[in-house]
């Protein structure tokens, strides 16, 4: 996953596309089924440049002494730009100093630095292929840790190429954390992939609206399955489905869709691009919005990309360590809350904060399980100084939600004398739908559309048969209005559910949605709306966690 969310945002700051959506909430909503995927405020995009990464020469034996020297010759900053927890601890000094080498088949781990405390393990690492190398990226077959009895502990990893260094610069992240203050771990990576640029072409016709399906049967990929869908504003929606017939090829590949101009230059997307986001039966879903003009425009071409394995190093590197909290210990603290958060449905409480030199961490508790907290955007306010964060459903835990803050700008014991409040901006709420049939007529081939509303909220349904396929989309003029986030009909005394034919991004002032009833025989329907959203960007949460001293 951490794989997939890499290449995304190198890939779109690279063609200067949009500002991309907030992946670990993404990710986190799309594994607990959620109707809609959650996103977030724009990301700014990383430093175009980074500082020089060269190790430094002549300096003197004092400074080698430094806990955390060798990780400071190279330059974490790029890295760590979305854990900025980390990289100002590794600014401080702090860390536990690793600094351990394993070389096998002319591939060099080194695990430089550990970081763990009440909230995560972290580690940074860095990966010589060696001379032979010649790609552009390397995977694993399995990367992680195991505790002193043998047991996988897994977790996520993102790595960059330095250049400079001819080493990659990576990191391992883990929920899990010591059980006391020292335990032995082993930091494992097995298998090693060497991959480039792999580039399949697709005789994709944009002007044909039926569903079309090449065949690849090449590099772990089976086939490709693209739709087109015209939208308002001389957009298209192009909708892609990739099967593999290397299922792991799913998980440590980046797969999407290129349009390419007649200069073969690529065609730059009109709306956010959401990719890799699983289908019913294992299939990787993408999306994409073109200008209809661009797309269709005289010699176009379109091709498969991905990251295709030029080469292997069987093998294990690993690194034995004794993972110590010492390091992190001061400054950190627990500290019960328990205040209730009536302004959020579910019996919501803030019932504890965590603090570590890394991260802050407030756990929610629900009384009743599933509890969307309905705000896009959190800050913590330390004595002035505002901490960044965002939300993460915890897995497993249906009656908890973690509101997570990298600590930047002050330390752990700021928070221990200085007045600490939580801000939560653009309110989101769920609304059940009415019992008002939208009466759908003359259904056709063709497009159609009507007006309805909702709780005062104009809805413009647009409705057409593709394919043996009833498509219904809506749209609505309001910008309060968030979204419809399911329809249905009754067939005899049972609901007929709409599926989802588009992944949507909750907060990004888009609420178009699109579902689609499979293998629809008939020319009217009255159909139904689950539930919806309404939105309140200017909306404003503010609570008190601790008073200053």
């Amino acid at each position: 996953m951490e794989r997939i969310e890499k290449n995304l945002k190198d890939q779109m700051k690279a063609s200067n596309t949009v500002s991309y959506p907030d992946f670990d909430r993404m990710w986190s909503s799309i594994q607990q089924n959620e109707l809609k995927v959650v996103g977030s405020e724009s990301i700014p995009l990383r430093p175009r440049k980074r500082k020089q990464t060269a190790i430094v020469v002549g300096i003197s034996v004092a400074l080698m002494a430094t806990p955390v020297y060798a990780a400071l010759t190279y330059d974490w900053s790029s890295l760590l730009s979305y854990r900025a927890g980390i990289q100002s601890a590794l600014e401080q000094g702090l860390g536990q100093t690793i600094e351990q080498s394993v070389t096998n088949n002319d591939i060099t781990l080194t695990l430089h630095t550990a970081f763990t405390d009440e909230n995560r393990t972290f580690l940074l690492y860095s990966l010589d292929p060696g001379s032979s190398w010649d790609g552009k990226q390397v995977s694993f077959d399995h990367i992680g840790l195991k505790d002193h009895q043998g047991n996988p502990i897994d977790g996520y990893y993102s790595h960059q190429w330095n250049a400079e260094l001819g080493v990659f610069q990576g990191y391992f992240e883990t929920e899990w954390v010591v059980d006391g203050s020292i335990t032995d771990v082993e930091f494992t990576m097995e298998n090693i992939r060497f991959t480039g640029d792999g580039k399949q072409i697709i005789n994709f016709d944009p002007h044909n609206p039926k569903t079309q399906v090449f065949q690849i049967q090449k590099d772990g990929i089976g086939s490709v399955t693209l739709q087109s869908f015209d939208q308002s504003g001389d957009k298209v929606l192009l909708k892609s489905a990739v099967t593999f017939t290397d299922p792991e090829l799913q998980h440590r590949s980046w797969v999407r869709i290129q349009a390419m101009n007649d200069k073969n230059e690529p065609i730059i997307e009109a709306g956010t691009p959401i990719s890799g986001t699983p289908g019913d039966s294992g299939e990787y879903l993408s999306q994409q919005i073109f200008k209809s003009d661009q797309l269709r425009e005289k010699g176009t071409q379109f091709q498969l990309g991905y990251d295709r394995t030029l080469g292997t190093a069987n093998g294990t590197w690993s690194v034995n360590m004794a993972l110590s909290k010492k390091q992190l210990e001061s400054g950190s603290f627990k500290e019960e809350l328990n205040i209730p958060l009536d302004q959020v449905p579910g019996g919501t409480e803030i019932h504890e904060m965590i603090v570590t030199p890394t991260q802050v961490r407030l756990i929610l508790t629900h009384e009743e399980k599933y509890t969307t907290v309905p705000y896009m955007k959190y800050q913590l306010d330390v004595g002035g100084t505002l901490l960044n964060g965002g939300i993460w459903y915890v897995p497993d835990q249906s009656d908890k939600t973690e509101l997570r803050f990298e600590m930047t700008g002050l330390d752990a014991a700021s928070l221990t004398n200085k007045p600490v409040s939580l801000i939560a901006k653009h309110r989101v709420d769920e609304h059940a739908g009415d019992k008002n049939p939208i009466r759908l007529t003359g259904i056709s081939g063709k497009h159609q559309s009507l007006t309805t509303n909702i709780a005062g909220y104009p809805i413009t349904w647009t409705y057409y048969m593709k394919e043996n396929n009833l498509y219904v989309e809506s749209l609505s003029s309001d910008p309060r209005f968030g979204g419809v986030n399911q329809t249905y009909y009754f067939d005899g005394k049972e609901p007929n559910y709409g599926k989802s034919a588009m992944i949507s991004l909750l907060g990004n002032g888009d609420n178009r949605e699109m579902d689609v009833y499979e293998k629809f025989d008939k020319s009217e329907l009255e159909i139904y709306i689950m539930n919806y959203t309404t939105e309140k960007p200017e909306d404003e949460l503010r609570v008190q966690l601790k008073n200053g001293k």
